[in-house]
């Protein structure tokens, strides 16, 4: 019979046709659906055909032709099992070996199909890592810059001061010369002063390299911006200093927002001696629990000195901003500028009805 003739070389075809499954397997299934109807020695080579069939085309393209080899598959048994009569266990054999065939690439297609999503989650993780890291790193940098700035300009700009005043004083031609005892107090300041920035700059440094907050000074507090005050009038600067709240009320307010009002005065008063040199300035506190702790500080915008240094004293031009972000932090509010010859900044922090203290930190501040 001519259709034996044909079996071997047809199931030979199909065997050389897998080299090229890979590459093309819709088209090389499509040619192997007449063979598999012709030819009982393709089977073989049919479930390898079906298996990659499954495996590298979707679901939706290789169905249809899946149809195709079961339909083309029970001729060939029925017609080549059995030549004196039909048997149909030979034809349900060959639909199940092509179904499990054509299962199995399906598997392995979904098996690659999820490995490929997990690596470009993995490679989305990783990404993002890098940039929360990054992200991190240059918060930590800001930070690190907000404090460094906070810390010492106040008492760069104190010294600043003094020298500057020293200088003019000791070259100017049109007052009486300063004496041994004036210049030694002079000098005085400045040494306490440059002491005390190494000294706030040592703290700052070992806050940063300690993961133990109980090795670290004891951070600015609202009470001691009358301190801040008096080292300004100290130096020269003429501060009006009005506080209107009350200090009892004022120990159990949060210590970051007492360090955060603290901060505002402080950078006020740089501001002012940097841009505003001789001018009044008015520092003034008030609030209450349940309503906002705010810190107004004012002075002149236009004000010739008559005496003093006349160079200004170099600034970063990032003051007002790093204060920004700290009270930002506190969820309070920053406003600065000019109106009526005056320029103010006014700070705004959340004072909470009641006390968020934790009660050993009341301890150890009221010991």
């Amino acid at each position: 019979m001519w259709i034996q003739a044909v079996d071997l070389p047809l199931g030979a075809l199909a065997c050389v046709s897998l080299w090229w499954r890979r590459r093309y397997p819709m088209a090389v299934a499509l040619l192997a659906v007449p063979a598999l109807a012709l030819s009982n020695s393709v089977f073989g080579a049919g479930m390898v055909i079906t298996a990659s069939l499954a495996l590298y085309e979707p679901l939706r393209r290789s169905l249809p032709v899946l149809g195709l080899f079961v339909a083309a598959s029970v001729p060939d048994a029925l017609l080549l099992s059995d030549p004196h009569g039909t048997d149909w266990t030979a034809a349900a054999f060959s639909v199940a070996y092509y179904l499990v065939s054509f299962a199995s690439g399906s598997a392995l297609r979904s098996r690659r199909q999820l490995l490929v999503r997990l690596r470009e989650d993995a490679v989305r993780e990783r990404a993002d890592h890098a940039r929360r890291l990054a992200d991190t790193r240059r918060a930590e940098r800001t930070a690190i810059a907000r404090e460094m700035h906070d810390v010492l300009a106040h008492r760069i700009s104190l010294l600043s001061v003094h020298a500057g005043a020293l200088a003019y004083r000791t070259r100017s031609a049109d007052g009486p010369a300063l004496d041994a005892a004036e210049i030694e107090e002079s000098a005085r300041v400045i040494r306490d002063n440059a002491h005390q920035a190494l000294e706030e700059l040592r703290e700052v440094l070992l806050v940063l390299r300690t993961e133990d907050e109980g090795t670290a000074a004891p951070q600015p507090r609202l009470a001691d911006v009358a301190v801040l005050v008096a080292e300004a009038r100290a130096a020269g600067q003429d501060v009006q200093f009005h506080n209107d709240v009350d200090p009892a009320l004022a120990s159990d307010l949060r210590p970051q927002v007492q360090r955060t009002a603290y901060r505002a005065v402080q950078e006020a008063l740089t501001n002012a001696r940097k841009h505003a040199a001789g001018s009044p300035v008015t520092v003034r506190l008030s609030g209450a629990p349940g309503a906002d702790l705010t810190v107004e500080v004012t002075n002149p915008q236009a004000y010739e000195a008559t005496s003093g240094p006349p160079r200004p004293i170099p600034g970063s031009g990032t003051g007002l901003v790093g204060l920004g972000e700290r009270v930002a932090l506190d969820g309070g509010t920053l406003e600065h500028g000019r109106a009526d010859g005056v320029f103010t900044v006014r700070v705004r922090l959340p004072w909470p009805a009641t006390s968020t203290r934790d009660p050993r930190q009341r301890g150890k501040g009221e010991a």
